[in-house]
């Protein structure tokens, strides 16, 4: 089930990368990867993510896989006064790693996870009006150390994004 996002889960999810090869995760292991995460930072160029950044606190993603191997991803982000909640779906793309938006010309890759501690996601929304990309650091504790931020933010400008687009999630404790 995928509901109509609003605009923060489209400026979360608001995103591109036309033609260039991103790197995926060789042979991710969907069991491993499937299970709670905590968005703590985010990179995009995606007007709408820049204009609410600065508002913006840790969320969680539940991932899970279907039988056919497409994958699942359920949202929950702290607003103002509430939880709002997302469901989206990825098609499985023939490739590992690499999921379609299942209605959006959307693109979703898992670059690189370790299971246990952290996973970069990076999604490509192919919109006429708003091509953008984003890079997403998911952990599986809210913390995130130094050092993995760092790799992260080194990460960013290699994508075409510079470090003025990169929200570090505060904890939210909602």
């Amino acid at each position: 089930m995928t509901v109509a996002l609003p605009s923060l889960a489209l400026a979360l999810l608001c995103l591109l990368q036309a033609g260039a090869q991103v790197p995926v995760q060789l042979d991710l292991d969907t069991e491993k990867f499937a299970g709670v995460w905590h968005v703590t930072a985010i990179a995009s160029n995606c007007s709408i993510f820049l204009k609410i950044k600065d508002g913006m606190k840790s969320s969680i993603a539940i991932i899970s896989f279907m039988p056919e191997g497409d994958l699942a991803m359920k949202l929950v982000w702290p607003l103002m006064d509430k939880c709002q909640k997302f469901e989206l779906l990825f098609q499985q793309s023939g490739q590992a790693g690499h999921y379609m938006g299942a209605q959006e010309k959307r693109d979703l890759r898992v670059m690189e996870t370790d299971y246990s501690h952290y996973a970069v996601l990076h999604e490509a929304q192919h919109s006429e009006a708003e091509p953008s990309t984003a890079l997403q650091l998911l952990t599986r504790e809210q913390d995130v150390s130094p050092q993995l931020l760092q790799n992260f933010m080194e990460l960013i400008s290699t994508m075409g994004l510079t470090e003025d687009m990169l929200a570090i999630l505060p904890k939210s404790g909602e």
